[in-house]
Protein backbone atom coordinates (compact mmCIF):
# COMPACT_ATOMS: atom_id res chain seq x y z
CA UNK A 1 0.00 0.00 0.00
CA UNK A 2 1.51 3.18 -0.89
CA UNK A 3 0.98 6.82 1.18
CA UNK A 4 -2.17 8.02 0.82
CA UNK A 5 -2.11 12.06 0.35
CA UNK A 6 -5.34 13.19 -0.03
CA UNK A 7 -8.35 12.75 2.91
CA UNK A 8 -9.60 8.87 2.26
CA UNK A 9 -12.90 9.10 3.23
CA UNK A 10 -15.71 10.16 1.79
CA UNK A 11 -18.91 11.31 3.34
CA UNK A 12 -22.52 10.90 2.76
CA UNK A 13 -24.93 14.25 3.93
CA UNK A 14 -26.71 12.39 6.16
CA UNK A 15 -22.99 10.46 7.67
CA UNK A 16 -22.19 14.01 7.51
CA UNK A 17 -25.03 15.73 9.73
CA UNK A 18 -24.60 12.93 12.26
CA UNK A 19 -20.65 14.04 12.39
CA UNK A 20 -22.10 17.80 13.13
CA UNK A 21 -24.57 16.68 15.53
CA UNK A 22 -22.69 14.63 18.10
CA UNK A 23 -19.66 17.54 18.14
CA UNK A 24 -22.05 20.27 18.97
CA UNK A 25 -23.18 18.05 21.37
CA UNK A 26 -20.06 17.71 23.00
CA UNK A 27 -19.86 20.95 23.05
CA UNK A 28 -16.30 21.80 23.33
CA UNK A 29 -14.29 24.45 20.78
CA UNK A 30 -12.14 22.31 18.96
CA UNK A 31 -13.14 19.30 19.20
CA UNK A 32 -13.17 16.99 15.91
CA UNK A 33 -13.89 13.68 14.85
CA UNK A 34 -11.11 11.13 14.16
CA UNK A 35 -11.78 8.06 11.73
CA UNK A 36 -9.10 5.45 11.52
CA UNK A 37 -8.75 2.00 11.84
CA UNK A 38 -6.86 -0.23 14.65
CA UNK A 39 -5.80 -3.75 14.84
CA UNK A 40 -8.18 -6.43 16.24
CA UNK A 41 -12.08 -7.01 15.54
CA UNK A 42 -12.72 -10.37 14.06
CA UNK A 43 -11.52 -10.25 11.21
CA UNK A 44 -8.15 -8.09 11.77
CA UNK A 45 -8.67 -4.43 11.71
CA UNK A 46 -11.75 -2.63 13.26
CA UNK A 47 -12.67 0.50 12.17
CA UNK A 48 -12.25 3.95 14.73
CA UNK A 49 -14.60 6.58 14.81
CA UNK A 50 -14.20 9.18 18.14
CA UNK A 51 -14.17 12.65 19.26
CA UNK A 52 -10.78 14.55 20.17
CA UNK A 53 -9.26 17.64 20.61
CA UNK A 54 -5.43 16.57 19.69
CA UNK A 55 -4.14 16.15 16.11
CA UNK A 56 -0.92 14.16 15.20
CA UNK A 57 1.67 15.56 13.56
CA UNK A 58 0.66 12.83 10.64
CA UNK A 59 -2.71 13.39 10.54
CA UNK A 60 -5.10 14.30 7.10
CA UNK A 61 -8.03 17.00 7.61
CA UNK A 62 -11.26 17.76 6.00
CA UNK A 63 -12.74 20.44 7.29
CA UNK A 64 -16.38 21.33 5.84
CA UNK A 65 -18.93 24.00 6.74
CA UNK A 66 -16.66 24.28 10.24
CA UNK A 67 -16.67 20.35 11.30
CA UNK A 68 -13.46 18.97 11.09
CA UNK A 69 -12.99 15.44 10.62
CA UNK A 70 -9.13 13.91 11.10
CA UNK A 71 -7.51 10.21 9.47
CA UNK A 72 -4.11 9.58 10.72
CA UNK A 73 -1.24 8.66 8.20
CA UNK A 74 -1.17 4.84 8.54
CA UNK A 75 -5.44 4.65 8.69
CA UNK A 76 -5.65 6.20 5.69
CA UNK A 77 -3.94 3.53 3.68
CA UNK A 78 -6.56 1.11 4.98
CA UNK A 79 -9.61 3.78 4.05
CA UNK A 80 -8.55 5.08 1.27
CA UNK A 81 -11.55 5.57 -1.32
CA UNK A 82 -14.05 4.46 1.71
CA UNK A 83 -17.30 6.48 2.36
CA UNK A 84 -18.98 6.94 5.79
CA UNK A 85 -22.38 6.61 5.58
CA UNK A 86 -25.19 6.95 8.42
CA UNK A 87 -28.43 4.45 8.33
CA UNK A 88 -30.88 5.40 11.38
CA UNK A 89 -32.26 1.58 11.69
CA UNK A 90 -33.19 0.54 15.00
CA UNK A 91 -31.30 -2.85 14.06
CA UNK A 92 -27.70 -2.80 12.84
CA UNK A 93 -28.03 1.06 12.72
CA UNK A 94 -25.19 3.49 12.61
CA UNK A 95 -22.09 4.96 10.71
CA UNK A 96 -21.04 2.35 8.07
CA UNK A 97 -17.79 2.28 6.18
CA UNK A 98 -18.25 1.14 2.36
CA UNK A 99 -14.34 0.00 1.90
CA UNK A 100 -13.19 -0.79 -1.34
CA UNK A 101 -9.81 -2.41 0.24
CA UNK A 102 -12.01 -4.77 2.45
CA UNK A 103 -11.13 -8.17 1.23
CA UNK A 104 -13.55 -9.61 3.99
CA UNK A 105 -15.64 -7.81 6.68
CA UNK A 106 -17.26 -9.13 9.87
CA UNK A 107 -21.30 -9.72 9.74
CA UNK A 108 -21.47 -6.63 11.93
CA UNK A 109 -19.47 -4.11 9.68
CA UNK A 110 -16.89 -3.16 12.17
CA UNK A 111 -14.28 -4.79 11.22
CA UNK A 112 -12.28 -5.89 7.98
CA UNK A 113 -9.14 -7.58 6.90
CA UNK A 114 -7.17 -6.12 3.70
CA UNK A 115 -5.13 -8.73 1.44
CA UNK A 116 -1.32 -8.31 1.92
CA UNK A 117 0.80 -6.43 -0.24
CA UNK A 118 3.30 -8.60 -2.08
CA UNK A 119 6.86 -8.40 -1.74
CA UNK A 120 8.68 -7.55 -4.33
Amino acid sequence: MSEVREFPVQFEPAAFDQIRRLLERKGHPGAFLRVGVKGGGCTGLEYVLKIEDRRLDFDLEFEQDGILVVCDAKSAMYLAGSTLKWTGNLIGGGFQFDNPNAERSCGCGTSFSVRRPSAG
